[in-house]
Protein backbone atom coordinates (compact mmCIF):
# COMPACT_ATOMS: atom_id res chain seq x y z
CA UNK A 1 0.00 0.00 0.00
CA UNK A 2 1.50 2.91 -1.51
CA UNK A 3 1.67 6.39 1.55
CA UNK A 4 -1.44 7.97 -0.52
CA UNK A 5 -4.01 5.45 0.39
CA UNK A 6 -3.21 5.23 3.87
CA UNK A 7 -4.90 2.57 5.71
CA UNK A 8 -8.28 3.23 7.89
CA UNK A 9 -6.83 3.15 11.06
CA UNK A 10 -9.90 5.09 13.07
CA UNK A 11 -12.93 3.42 14.57
CA UNK A 12 -15.16 4.13 11.92
CA UNK A 13 -18.92 3.25 13.07
CA UNK A 14 -21.25 2.14 9.99
CA UNK A 15 -24.24 2.51 9.92
CA UNK A 16 -27.00 -0.05 8.91
CA UNK A 17 -27.79 1.88 5.87
CA UNK A 18 -26.79 4.79 3.51
CA UNK A 19 -28.65 7.92 4.96
CA UNK A 20 -30.34 9.47 2.44
CA UNK A 21 -33.50 11.81 2.82
CA UNK A 22 -36.09 10.98 5.69
CA UNK A 23 -38.04 9.45 3.13
CA UNK A 24 -35.86 7.27 1.62
CA UNK A 25 -34.34 5.83 5.02
CA UNK A 26 -37.69 5.81 6.13
CA UNK A 27 -39.23 2.58 3.25
CA UNK A 28 -35.53 1.65 3.39
CA UNK A 29 -34.64 1.31 7.44
CA UNK A 30 -38.29 0.12 8.37
CA UNK A 31 -38.37 -2.32 5.43
CA UNK A 32 -35.28 -4.06 7.43
CA UNK A 33 -36.27 -3.60 11.29
CA UNK A 34 -38.74 -6.40 11.93
CA UNK A 35 -35.56 -8.42 10.47
CA UNK A 36 -33.32 -6.87 13.18
CA UNK A 37 -35.91 -7.35 15.73
CA UNK A 38 -35.55 -11.00 15.28
CA UNK A 39 -32.06 -11.26 15.91
CA UNK A 40 -32.44 -8.43 18.85
CA UNK A 41 -34.31 -11.63 20.84
CA UNK A 42 -31.33 -14.06 20.52
CA UNK A 43 -28.68 -11.53 22.03
CA UNK A 44 -29.04 -12.37 25.70
CA UNK A 45 -26.52 -14.87 25.71
CA UNK A 46 -24.63 -15.31 29.40
CA UNK A 47 -21.23 -16.80 28.51
CA UNK A 48 -18.56 -17.36 31.39
CA UNK A 49 -15.04 -18.37 31.36
CA UNK A 50 -14.10 -22.28 33.55
CA UNK A 51 -13.58 -19.99 36.37
CA UNK A 52 -16.82 -19.07 36.53
CA UNK A 53 -15.78 -15.19 35.70
CA UNK A 54 -18.85 -13.43 33.39
CA UNK A 55 -17.24 -13.38 29.45
CA UNK A 56 -17.63 -10.93 27.32
CA UNK A 57 -16.63 -10.17 23.94
CA UNK A 58 -16.04 -6.69 22.90
CA UNK A 59 -16.29 -5.72 19.45
CA UNK A 60 -13.43 -3.39 18.09
CA UNK A 61 -15.21 -1.73 15.36
CA UNK A 62 -11.79 -1.81 12.56
CA UNK A 63 -8.35 -3.28 12.44
CA UNK A 64 -6.05 -3.07 15.68
CA UNK A 65 -4.82 0.10 16.31
CA UNK A 66 -3.34 2.47 19.24
CA UNK A 67 -7.27 4.29 19.25
CA UNK A 68 -7.95 0.89 21.31
CA UNK A 69 -4.76 1.47 23.54
CA UNK A 70 -7.39 1.38 26.30
CA UNK A 71 -8.98 -2.40 25.96
CA UNK A 72 -5.59 -3.27 25.28
CA UNK A 73 -4.53 -1.90 28.29
CA UNK A 74 -7.30 -3.26 30.38
CA UNK A 75 -6.57 -6.90 29.17
CA UNK A 76 -2.94 -7.02 29.58
CA UNK A 77 -2.50 -5.53 33.31
CA UNK A 78 -6.09 -7.44 34.51
CA UNK A 79 -8.11 -4.07 34.73
CA UNK A 80 -11.14 -5.73 33.17
CA UNK A 81 -10.33 -8.78 35.35
CA UNK A 82 -10.93 -6.43 38.34
CA UNK A 83 -13.63 -4.97 37.29
CA UNK A 84 -14.81 -8.96 36.76
CA UNK A 85 -15.72 -9.62 33.43
CA UNK A 86 -13.27 -11.98 31.32
CA UNK A 87 -13.36 -10.43 28.04
CA UNK A 88 -12.61 -11.09 24.58
CA UNK A 89 -11.41 -8.57 22.06
CA UNK A 90 -12.86 -8.71 18.47
CA UNK A 91 -11.84 -6.91 15.57
CA UNK A 92 -14.01 -6.52 13.10
CA UNK A 93 -13.65 -7.26 9.49
CA UNK A 94 -13.12 -4.65 6.79
CA UNK A 95 -16.46 -5.01 5.32
CA UNK A 96 -18.58 -5.86 8.62
CA UNK A 97 -21.53 -3.84 9.55
CA UNK A 98 -20.75 -2.24 12.81
CA UNK A 99 -23.85 -3.94 14.93
CA UNK A 100 -23.89 -6.89 12.41
CA UNK A 101 -22.13 -9.28 14.72
CA UNK A 102 -24.10 -7.41 18.07
CA UNK A 103 -27.14 -8.06 16.89
CA UNK A 104 -26.85 -11.66 16.56
CA UNK A 105 -25.42 -11.95 19.68
CA UNK A 106 -21.70 -12.73 18.61
CA UNK A 107 -20.60 -9.57 20.53
CA UNK A 108 -21.95 -8.53 23.96
CA UNK A 109 -20.16 -5.03 23.45
CA UNK A 110 -19.24 -2.91 20.46
CA UNK A 111 -17.34 0.61 20.15
CA UNK A 112 -19.93 2.69 17.69
CA UNK A 113 -20.38 6.22 17.36
CA UNK A 114 -23.27 7.93 19.82
CA UNK A 115 -24.89 9.37 16.29
CA UNK A 116 -24.72 5.52 14.97
CA UNK A 117 -26.36 4.29 18.43
CA UNK A 118 -29.19 6.75 17.48
CA UNK A 119 -28.99 5.71 13.76
CA UNK A 120 -29.40 2.14 14.09
CA UNK A 121 -31.88 2.72 16.79
CA UNK A 122 -34.67 4.32 14.28
CA UNK A 123 -33.82 1.35 12.04
CA UNK A 124 -35.45 -0.97 14.95
CA UNK A 125 -32.42 -2.16 16.78
CA UNK A 126 -32.43 -1.87 20.58
CA UNK A 127 -28.93 -0.62 21.28
CA UNK A 128 -28.35 1.37 23.77
CA UNK A 129 -25.28 3.58 24.52
CA UNK A 130 -23.65 2.65 28.71
CA UNK A 131 -20.16 4.50 28.72
CA UNK A 132 -18.41 7.42 26.32
CA UNK A 133 -15.40 6.29 25.12
CA UNK A 134 -14.15 9.83 22.93
CA UNK A 135 -16.03 12.82 25.07
CA UNK A 136 -15.12 15.08 22.12
CA UNK A 137 -16.12 14.61 18.30
CA UNK A 138 -12.95 13.40 16.10
CA UNK A 139 -14.17 14.69 13.25
CA UNK A 140 -12.95 17.73 10.91
CA UNK A 141 -12.10 19.28 7.62
CA UNK A 142 -9.09 18.93 6.09
CA UNK A 143 -7.35 21.55 4.05
CA UNK A 144 -4.27 21.97 2.16
CA UNK A 145 -2.26 24.71 3.81
CA UNK A 146 -2.61 26.81 1.00
CA UNK A 147 -5.89 26.57 0.70
CA UNK A 148 -7.73 30.08 0.77
CA UNK A 149 -10.34 28.18 2.89
CA UNK A 150 -10.07 29.26 6.56
CA UNK A 151 -14.23 28.25 8.01
CA UNK A 152 -16.49 26.27 6.92
CA UNK A 153 -18.27 28.47 5.22
CA UNK A 154 -15.64 29.12 2.73
CA UNK A 155 -16.32 25.91 1.24
CA UNK A 156 -19.26 27.10 -0.85
CA UNK A 157 -18.64 25.96 -4.29
CA UNK A 158 -16.04 23.82 -3.05
CA UNK A 159 -15.65 20.00 -3.64
CA UNK A 160 -15.11 17.58 -0.46
CA UNK A 161 -14.29 14.33 -0.02
CA UNK A 162 -15.76 11.94 2.41
CA UNK A 163 -15.24 7.87 2.77
CA UNK A 164 -19.12 7.58 1.29
CA UNK A 165 -22.17 8.70 2.80
CA UNK A 166 -22.24 6.82 5.87
CA UNK A 167 -20.36 6.57 9.60
CA UNK A 168 -19.15 9.76 11.68
CA UNK A 169 -17.58 11.43 8.92
CA UNK A 170 -20.69 11.58 6.95
CA UNK A 171 -22.92 12.71 9.83
CA UNK A 172 -20.06 15.38 10.60
CA UNK A 173 -20.20 16.85 7.16
CA UNK A 174 -23.66 17.53 8.29
CA UNK A 175 -23.15 19.45 10.91
CA UNK A 176 -20.18 21.62 9.26
CA UNK A 177 -22.48 22.14 6.37
CA UNK A 178 -25.67 23.07 8.90
CA UNK A 179 -23.13 25.28 11.32
CA UNK A 180 -22.28 27.61 8.19
CA UNK A 181 -25.60 27.85 6.93
CA UNK A 182 -24.91 25.30 3.60
CA UNK A 183 -26.79 22.73 2.20
CA UNK A 184 -25.36 19.50 0.43
CA UNK A 185 -26.46 21.19 -2.45
CA UNK A 186 -24.00 24.39 -2.23
CA UNK A 187 -21.14 22.10 -2.34
CA UNK A 188 -20.01 19.59 -4.21
CA UNK A 189 -19.82 15.82 -2.49
CA UNK A 190 -16.93 13.47 -3.86
CA UNK A 191 -17.12 10.12 -2.27
CA UNK A 192 -14.07 8.92 -2.18
CA UNK A 193 -13.35 6.18 -0.11
CA UNK A 194 -10.17 5.74 2.04
CA UNK A 195 -8.08 7.88 -0.06
CA UNK A 196 -7.63 11.38 1.70
CA UNK A 197 -4.04 11.77 1.07
CA UNK A 198 -4.41 10.94 -2.58
CA UNK A 199 -7.56 13.02 -3.42
CA UNK A 200 -6.69 16.03 -1.09
CA UNK A 201 -2.91 15.93 -2.62
CA UNK A 202 -3.48 15.56 -6.47
CA UNK A 203 -6.49 17.86 -6.30
CA UNK A 204 -9.47 15.85 -6.73
CA UNK A 205 -11.16 17.49 -4.07
CA UNK A 206 -10.56 20.49 -2.30
CA UNK A 207 -10.84 19.85 1.02
CA UNK A 208 -11.56 15.84 3.22
CA UNK A 209 -14.04 15.24 5.74
CA UNK A 210 -11.82 12.95 8.39
CA UNK A 211 -10.56 12.25 11.57
CA UNK A 212 -8.18 14.65 13.69
CA UNK A 213 -6.57 11.75 15.07
CA UNK A 214 -6.48 9.73 12.14
CA UNK A 215 -6.40 11.25 8.51
CA UNK A 216 -4.29 14.48 9.91
CA UNK A 217 -1.85 12.42 11.54
CA UNK A 218 -1.73 10.66 8.44
CA UNK A 219 -1.16 13.38 6.40
CA UNK A 220 1.29 15.21 9.36
CA UNK A 221 3.62 11.84 9.03
CA UNK A 222 3.53 11.86 5.43
CA UNK A 223 5.14 15.45 5.38
CA UNK A 224 1.91 16.53 3.50
CA UNK A 225 1.33 20.33 4.85
CA UNK A 226 -2.63 20.65 5.89
CA UNK A 227 -4.65 22.36 8.29
CA UNK A 228 -7.99 21.61 10.67
CA UNK A 229 -11.11 23.55 9.53
CA UNK A 230 -13.27 23.04 12.83
CA UNK A 231 -16.96 21.68 12.06
CA UNK A 232 -18.23 24.67 13.98
CA UNK A 233 -16.58 28.18 14.88
CA UNK A 234 -17.88 27.37 18.61
CA UNK A 235 -16.42 23.80 19.10
CA UNK A 236 -20.05 22.60 19.88
CA UNK A 237 -21.13 19.92 17.93
CA UNK A 238 -24.45 18.59 17.95
CA UNK A 239 -23.47 15.16 17.72
CA UNK A 240 -21.79 12.38 20.31
CA UNK A 241 -18.84 10.62 19.56
CA UNK A 242 -17.53 6.92 20.30
CA UNK A 243 -19.34 5.33 23.20
CA UNK A 244 -19.28 1.74 24.55
CA UNK A 245 -22.59 -0.01 23.39
CA UNK A 246 -24.73 -3.01 23.87
CA UNK A 247 -27.98 -4.71 23.76
CA UNK A 248 -30.98 -3.85 26.03
CA UNK A 249 -31.96 -7.66 26.09
CA UNK A 250 -28.06 -8.06 27.64
CA UNK A 251 -28.83 -5.14 30.10
CA UNK A 252 -31.44 -6.68 31.38
CA UNK A 253 -29.70 -10.03 31.77
CA UNK A 254 -26.61 -8.99 32.58
CA UNK A 255 -26.45 -5.54 34.26
CA UNK A 256 -23.25 -6.02 36.02
CA UNK A 257 -21.36 -7.75 33.67
CA UNK A 258 -22.15 -4.73 31.69
CA UNK A 259 -21.36 -2.34 34.88
CA UNK A 260 -17.53 -4.57 35.28
CA UNK A 261 -17.36 -4.07 31.23
CA UNK A 262 -17.55 -0.02 31.33
CA UNK A 263 -15.58 0.04 34.50
CA UNK A 264 -12.90 -1.64 32.98
CA UNK A 265 -12.43 0.34 29.55
CA UNK A 266 -13.08 3.61 31.75
CA UNK A 267 -9.82 2.34 33.58
CA UNK A 268 -8.37 1.61 30.70
CA UNK A 269 -8.68 4.89 29.36
CA UNK A 270 -7.62 5.97 32.52
CA UNK A 271 -3.91 4.35 32.57
CA UNK A 272 -3.42 5.25 29.16
CA UNK A 273 -4.09 8.74 29.36
CA UNK A 274 -1.55 8.40 32.44
CA UNK A 275 0.84 6.60 31.33
CA UNK A 276 0.86 6.95 26.97
CA UNK A 277 4.51 4.71 27.29
CA UNK A 278 2.66 1.67 29.03
CA UNK A 279 -0.22 2.15 26.45
CA UNK A 280 2.44 1.83 23.70
CA UNK A 281 3.76 -1.11 25.25
CA UNK A 282 0.61 -3.12 25.64
CA UNK A 283 0.24 -2.95 22.00
CA UNK A 284 2.41 -4.30 20.51
CA UNK A 285 0.78 -7.88 21.67
CA UNK A 286 -2.38 -6.75 19.82
CA UNK A 287 -1.06 -4.54 16.68
CA UNK A 288 0.60 -7.27 14.50
CA UNK A 289 2.17 -4.09 12.18
CA UNK A 290 3.79 -2.30 14.97
CA UNK A 291 6.93 -4.18 14.38
CA UNK A 292 7.03 -2.48 10.67
CA UNK A 293 9.37 0.44 9.72
CA UNK A 294 7.74 3.87 11.25
CA UNK A 295 4.97 2.04 12.96
CA UNK A 296 5.70 2.82 16.09
CA UNK A 297 6.36 6.90 15.72
CA UNK A 298 2.97 6.76 13.56
CA UNK A 299 1.49 5.27 16.96
CA UNK A 300 2.96 7.67 19.07
CA UNK A 301 1.57 10.20 16.88
CA UNK A 302 -1.60 8.49 16.99
CA UNK A 303 -1.94 8.43 20.60
CA UNK A 304 -1.08 12.05 21.12
CA UNK A 305 -3.67 13.13 19.05
CA UNK A 306 -6.41 10.70 20.72
CA UNK A 307 -5.85 11.84 24.16
CA UNK A 308 -7.73 14.79 24.05
CA UNK A 309 -10.70 13.23 23.16
CA UNK A 310 -10.56 10.44 25.92
CA UNK A 311 -10.62 13.52 28.16
CA UNK A 312 -12.73 16.95 29.24
CA UNK A 313 -11.94 20.09 28.97
CA UNK A 314 -10.04 19.79 32.55
CA UNK A 315 -8.00 16.55 31.24
CA UNK A 316 -10.06 14.35 33.23
CA UNK A 317 -11.56 10.60 32.24
CA UNK A 318 -15.22 10.51 32.78
CA UNK A 319 -17.21 7.56 31.59
CA UNK A 320 -20.77 9.44 32.07
CA UNK A 321 -22.59 9.93 28.97
CA UNK A 322 -24.25 13.61 28.66
CA UNK A 323 -28.35 13.31 28.13
CA UNK A 324 -28.76 17.07 27.45
CA UNK A 325 -26.15 16.26 24.34
CA UNK A 326 -28.15 13.46 23.48
CA UNK A 327 -31.09 15.27 23.04
CA UNK A 328 -29.47 17.67 21.12
CA UNK A 329 -28.05 14.96 18.62
CA UNK A 330 -31.52 12.90 18.38
CA UNK A 331 -32.92 16.52 17.36
CA UNK A 332 -30.22 17.31 14.83
CA UNK A 333 -30.39 14.42 12.99
CA UNK A 334 -34.14 14.47 12.96
CA UNK A 335 -34.13 17.83 11.49
CA UNK A 336 -31.30 16.58 8.99
CA UNK A 337 -33.38 14.08 7.81
CA UNK A 338 -30.64 11.41 8.98
CA UNK A 339 -33.20 9.44 10.96
CA UNK A 340 -35.94 7.04 10.18
CA UNK A 341 -37.95 7.60 12.59
CA UNK A 342 -37.53 10.03 16.04
CA UNK A 343 -35.87 8.32 18.42
CA UNK A 344 -36.16 9.08 22.40
CA UNK A 345 -32.95 9.74 23.97
CA UNK A 346 -33.42 8.94 26.84
CA UNK A 347 -34.21 5.20 25.81
CA UNK A 348 -30.83 5.25 23.63
CA UNK A 349 -28.20 6.11 26.36
CA UNK A 350 -28.02 4.81 30.10
CA UNK A 351 -25.53 6.21 33.07
CA UNK A 352 -26.56 3.50 35.36
CA UNK A 353 -23.10 1.22 34.89
CA UNK A 354 -21.01 4.18 35.20
CA UNK A 355 -22.04 5.86 38.19
CA UNK A 356 -22.26 3.95 41.57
Amino acid sequence: MSPLTPRPLTPRPRPLSRPLSRRSVLLGGLAGAAGLAGLNAGCARTPVTTSGVPAATIGLSYIPDIQFAPFYVADSTGLFADAGVAPTLRHHGAQEGLFTALAAGQEQYVIAGGDEVVHARAQGMDVVAIAQYYRRYPVVAIVPDASDVVTAADLRGRSIGVPGRSGETWFGLSALLSGAGLTEDDVQIVEIGYTQQAALITGQVEAIVGFVNNDQVQFTTAGIPTRVIPLTETGEVPLVSIVLATMRAELDARGEVATAVARGMIAGITQAVAAPASAIEAARAYIPTMTDPGAESTASATLEATIPLWTDAEGNVDGTLDPQAWNAMTTFLWEQGLLATQVDPAAAMTNDHVTD
